[in-house]
């Protein structure tokens, strides 16, 4: 009776669970914070370091604004991916698979969140940051969720645009505009994301090929795809060092930036010449750290009274 029941109102007990319990915590989830918090940092670097004046309050808005619509991205990509969530083991527990929030819940909140901090950007911060901004969180929905990841080995290659733009967003809250400086950011997160986002596919393969999901390794096999990783590698190399020529970062930043790189080619290739997926692991670990510390960097670098310090030191 219990089960007729259900068939009649069209509910399964997971949905009225999530329903009747959905937690703050949940909806938390839905925004991806640790994904989020990499995506935020870069905007707040991009913010820091462009040439301008910006008013604490209104940088504090900028960034909340970058913060809330990468999570809203986030929202609405767990609704549309909820089929092959369900199936990898790497998120099968998110909100949406284990009956916490519902679909509809998550769509609505993703909206919800898009719409707010889109307006917020435009009316607080300036027209240009509001339009990159609402540009990116279609990129990410649309071109990449959407159109891209199941049906291209090359969905992260361009889809990883849409994490490429923060940087961007945030240099244009201060100057209103975007600048081969500004360009230069999104290049070094854009090259970054294909050796950081395939070395997780490497040791994931498994649950890319049971979603159905075409990543590199799936399409393509482990050796094309280690190579390519490589490739990518070595062309993002010089492009890190292009903030250094345009007067974003100095020499501390350049100095870094190379020794950076000598470690991420050195995961590359230790990944190519082995059949061990945990060096794969370990790239990927890298591959996190190497992001944030170029942008730290850049953020140290233009810090005031950074430089005088050092050299007061080091005579």
């Amino acid at each position: 009776m219990a089960e007729q029941q259900v068939g009649i109102v069209g509910e399964t007990p997971a949905r009225i669970e999530a329903e009747a319990g959905a937690r703050v915590g949940d909806f938390v989830a839905l925004l991806k914070p640790r994904v989020m918090s990499l995506v935020v940092f870069t905007g707040f670097a991009g913010l820091f370091v462009a040439p301008g004046h910006i008013h604490p309050v209104i940088a504090a808005v900028a960034v909340l604004c970058i913060a809330v619509a990468a999570g809203a991205s986030g929202a609405i990509n767990m609704w549309y991916d909820r089929d092959i969530d369900a199936v990898m083991s790497r998120t099968r527990n998110r909100p949406i698979p284990r009956g916490a929030v519902t679909p509809e819940q998550a769509l609505a909140f993703g909206l919800v969140l898009s719409a707010f901090s889109v307006m917020l950007m435009d009316i607080a911060v300036n027209t240009t940051a509001a339009a990159l901004l609402a540009f990116t969180i279609f990129f990410y929905v649309v071109v990449y969720t959407i159109w891209l990841k199941r049906s291209t080995p090359q969905n992260i290659v361009i889809g990883g645009a849409s994490g490429a733009f923060p940087p961007m967003i945030g240099w244009a809250a201060v100057t209103g505009d975007v600048s081969l400086a500004s360009i230069s950011l999104f290049l070094i997160i854009f090259m970054w994301t294909p050796p950081h986002f395939w070395a997780l596919s490497l040791y994931k393969e498994g649950d890319y090929a049971k979603a159905g999901v075409p990543m590199m390794p799936v399409v393509a096999g482990q050796r094309s795809t280690k190579l390519q990783m490589l490739v990518y590698t070595l062309i993002l190399c010089p492009l890190t060092l292009v903030p250094v020529y345009f007067g974003v970062a100095g020499w501390i930043y350049g100095a870094a930036s190379i020794a950076l790189n000598l470690g991420f080619v050195g995961h590359a290739i230790r990944v190519l010449r082995s059949d061990d997926l945990r060096n794969a692991k370990r790239m990927f670990g890298f591959s996190l750290l190497y992001l944030f510390l170029h942008f730290a960097l850049l953020c140290v670098d233009r810090a005031p009274g950074v430089m005088p310090a050092i050299l007061s030191v080091l005579s």
